[in-house]
């Protein structure tokens, strides 16, 4: 049974621009890889592809062997000729790899895993070693503070809710009395050294986006540059929370372990990250309705449902 070149569930984006910089400017390279890569047959001989790409047999044996000892093609054999296997993945993303492999400038903007972009701001992610970093994702069942929530279960759609309503109502869940102004400037939302894990209070900042913010969040939709989460991790706090009324995107919560791990090795301390997204900002709602105002309590008591086995009240308006 053939085994498949690449693993197309690992960092596929990683993948096409590792052949794409394989290909690079070269003429030759980027015809045989075309020749191999043209039309619907699987596997194409070497006499084949020097008849599509008018190359010499030697030079296309080069290309050819560049392209397989970078895992791009499978050397096999037809009869006892030698010849040159597709692999699926690459013939699904030919043209991605075409287009990038003569485009420099193009392949650089490329996002990926180990090279990732975020708008006009790129990422470096470094690689640290396990014991110099101690961070843990947690949720809001997770927060002493929140203990209420436990009680709680939401399984409809949320609703918008709006950011300074939704941050008043947060203070008062967590008996911070601070007040803090929204700029455009501002590292967090809300910082706090009042919030409780463990049995124990740590300084947590908050970055939350309201109703004015559409659609999944993600990296691109937090701040004008991009950069809010970033700036979230400046904040001089041991848990960092990112709150959204709707669905949180997975590239948040990534490009929040990546910060969380950075700031564990600068700060030689444990971090805690996690989000709150629209269905835990519902139960949040629910589980304090004293703490939030009465327009947007009233709205969170029409769907939410208790877990098995518990209840929760409301108090009394």
């Amino acid at each position: 049974m053939p085994i498949e070149v690449s693993d197309v569930r690992s960092n596929p984006q990683d993948q096409i621009a590792h052949a794409a910089r394989v290909i690079g400017r070269s003429k030759d390279c980027r015809k045989v890889f075309s020749a191999i890569y043209q039309g619907k047959k699987r596997i194409k001989t070497v006499t084949e592809i020097v008849t599509l790409t008018s190359l010499p047999r030697m030079r296309v044996l080069q290309e050819a062997g560049k392209l397989c000892n970078n895992h791009i093609v499978k050397k096999t054999k037809v009869g006892n000729e030698l010849a040159y296997e597709k692999d699926p993945f690459y013939t699904q993303n030919k043209n991605t790899i075409l287009r990038l492999a003569g485009n420099r400038e193009a392949l650089e903007k490329y996002p990926t895993k180990t090279n990732p972009k975020l708008g006009d701001i790129a990422v470096t992610v470094v690689t640290l070693p396990k014991k110099m970093v101690d961070v843990e994702k947690i949720t809001i069942d997770d927060i002493d503070s929140f203990e209420k929530v436990k009680g709680i279960l939401w399984n409809q759609d949320p609703f918008p809710v709006d950011e300074e309503k939704f941050k008043e109502g947060l203070q008062k869940v967590i008996g911070e009395q601070g007040t803090f102004e929204d700029w455009g400037g501002e590292i967090n939302d809300l910082f706090s050294t009042r919030l409780v894990i463990k049995g124990e209070r740590k300084n947590a900042a908050f970055g939350l986006k309201g109703k004015g913010t559409k659609g999944i969040l993600t990296p691109k939709k937090m701040g004008k540059r991009g950069d809010q989460v970033q700036r979230l991790f400046r904040s001089s706090a041991e848990v960092f929370i990112i709150q959204y009324w709707s669905q949180i995107d997975e590239s948040i919560v990534e490009l929040m372990a990546n910060l969380a791990r950075s700031k564990s090795a600068t700060d030689m301390k444990k971090i805690y990250y996690g989000v709150i997204d629209g269905q835990d900002t519902m139960r949040l709602i629910t589980a304090y309705p004293e703490c939030f105002p009465e327009d947007t309590v009233q709205r969170s008591r029409v769907n939410p449902i208790p877990s098995m086995g518990q209840t929760y009240t409301f108090s009394s308006q």
